[in-house]
């Protein structure tokens, strides 16, 4: 929704799509709102992992359990049971399932279920994605009056018009730019925190060339799935942000982290919020 300033101000049903990097502040955001007014708070890797890859990721963590003889026949005997206990604060499930691609012995991924499980995960997040709509009628039918939509990360590289004609028109999108001091401070994490994450099949497919040019190596088999995530992450960032930008632009509006880091209460993030919409 390309609203105005006052429009939005003046709305008794605020709708908000957060964009931009993990780590940006998106949640931040989104629980200094949540303590002025009823928001209903929407997770996109939470619906990932709850609703369209749940199954997966059970039946991956059965095969694991089911190459141990003793716990296969208690599994398959139903003496014991495994679930997917995820919430909005432990996505880890999800990330486990997604892995990181290099030598199965180091705890990887082999590069053929690794981009198998990336192409899931895209299918997964766009439907999480147009399933907002729905999710913003229920919401009102169970009293919000207001919404947000805290994305992941990897929204940007959906390249779906479709995705974004979707959020737009349903919601206001708020692009967080990651200010310079924000983008170093992402970039520590993943060195010492290297996590699972999606990659676009191109950039994935390019980075990994390099990759095993650069350090003489000939398989993925051979690569430190860690190495690589850290290596790989500041290329990933420098990927993404015209993406973003470019989402931004035609789709909604832009505030910067910093910023947004300084405001204490929900009444100065709005006067952020305002300010990127005039």
């Amino acid at each position: 929704m390309k609203l105005s300033s006052s429009e939005f101000k003046n709305s008794n049903h605020k709708r908000l799509t957060l964009l931009g990097m993990s780590g940006v502040g998106k949640t931040h955001l989104a629980k200094l709102l949540s303590r002025q007014g009823k928001y209903f708070h929407y997770s996109s890797d939470y619906r990932i992992g709850a609703e369209y890859l749940s199954d997966k990721i059970l039946d991956n963590i059965k095969n694991h359990v089911r190459q141990d003889k003793r716990l296969k026949s208690l599994l398959d005997n139903e003496s014991i049971s495994i679930q997917n206990h995820i919430t909005f604060d432990n996505l880890s499930s999800v990330s486990a399932f997604l892995g990181k691609a290099g030598n199965p012995e180091l705890g990887g991924t082999p590069i053929d279920t690794f981009v198998a499980r990336q192409i899931m995960h895209l299918n997964a997040e766009t439907k999480a994605m147009l399933d907002v709509p729905q999710f913003i009628q229920r919401a009102r039918t169970q009293g919000f009056n207001h919404f947000i939509n805290d994305t992941g990360g990897s929204l940007c590289e959906l390249d779906d018009k479709q995705v974004y004609q979707t959020l737009a028109d349903n919601t206001v999108v708020l692009y967080i730019k990651a200010s310079k001091i924000n983008e170093v401070a992402l970039i520590e994490r993943a060195q010492t925190h290297p996590k699972p994450l999606y990659y676009q099949a191109g950039f994935l497919k390019q980075q990994l060339e390099i990759y095993l040019q650069k350090n003489q190596l000939i398989y993925v088999a051979q690569i430190d799935p860690n190495e690589f995530a850290r290596w790989v992450f500041p290329r990933l960032l420098e990927h993404r942000k015209p993406k973003y930008e470019s989402i931004a632009k035609k789709y909604g509006h832009t505030i910067d982290s910093e910023s947004l880091y300084q405001c204490k209460s929900a009444d100065e993030v709005f006067e952020l919020i305002y300010g990127a919409m005039n």
